[in-house]
């Protein structure tokens, strides 16, 4: 999201563009790092074409999304990763809806089992994923539990305050997915979210992320039909069974 150089950020320039609901369905629906083309983000948002045009305009506008022509149609990503990051922090912070239709049940129980999270897994498979590999002496730092008490361990940020780390047992197992661990460089801590929906730690930064990609490299996993949501294939329940939701 663009800033002037010197000054403080227009926080409250940008905010509008969160504040329309059908506007955060357009960004909900891209938030798994695909790109749409306007008329799948108008089924998304639940509106008309003509309509989702000057949704997508102010999002332009605002620099929280980019288009690209392909053939007959334009089509439309996050602009960055920190548009991702401003959506989950705001889901954590956000109450609830009720659900009060089928689709609606559907979408919500599907983004809760397994979705990406800023390019990692989250959900309950992500917080079983973390969860296994501190079980298993993989990493280690923590008990990926969630303390509401505990300034620190915020709803809305991630953190690496018990400076969870990755054991040698850890590296060689990844080694064996075929995870590239060298995104990891010199930084000792291993990053963690707090699960918005199961209100506990999964994986993050850039393990969380090379460990995610591996998954659909091997699939293991694959992207559901609700954006953003995962789903734990055949193959990664027979490889994983210590994953399964």
């Amino acid at each position: 999201m663009p800033q002037a150089a010197g000054g403080d950020p227009e926080i409250a320039q940008v905010a509008t563009a969160f504040a329309d609901p059908r506007r955060v369905r357009v960004l909900m629906a891209l938030a798994d790092g695909r790109a749409l083309p306007a008329g799948r983000l108008a089924e998304e948002a639940g509106v008309a074409a003509s309509t989702v045009s000057n949704h997508l305009a102010i999002l332009l506008g605002h620099g929280l999304v980019t288009a690209q022509q392909q053939g007959r149609y334009r089509y439309y990503r996050l602009a960055n990763g920190d548009v991702e990051g401003v959506l989950e922090a705001l889901a954590r912070l956000a109450p609830r809806t009720p659900v009060t239709s089928l689709r609606a049940h559907t979408r919500a129980a599907a983004l809760r089992t397994a979705r990406t999270c800023y390019r990692h897994l989250a959900g309950e498979l992500g917080v079983k994923l973390f969860g296994g590999m501190l079980e298993r002496a993989w990493v280690v730092g923590g008990d990926g539990t969630h303390r509401r008490d505990d300034p620190v361990d915020r709803l809305s940020a991630p953190g690496h305050k018990d400076l969870y780390r990755l054991t040698d047992a850890g590296d060689e197992a990844l080694a064996e997915w075929g995870v590239d661990r060298s995104l990891l460089r010199d930084d000792v801590s291993l990053r963690y979210c707090v699960d918005w929906t199961e209100q506990a730690h999964h994986l993050a930064g850039p393990l969380g992320t090379a460990v995610t990609d591996r998954l659909f490299e091997l699939c293991y996993i694959a992207r559901g039909t609700v954006p953003r949501s995962v789903v734990l294939t055949p193959r990664g329940k027979d490889r994983l069974a210590w994953l399964h939701p």
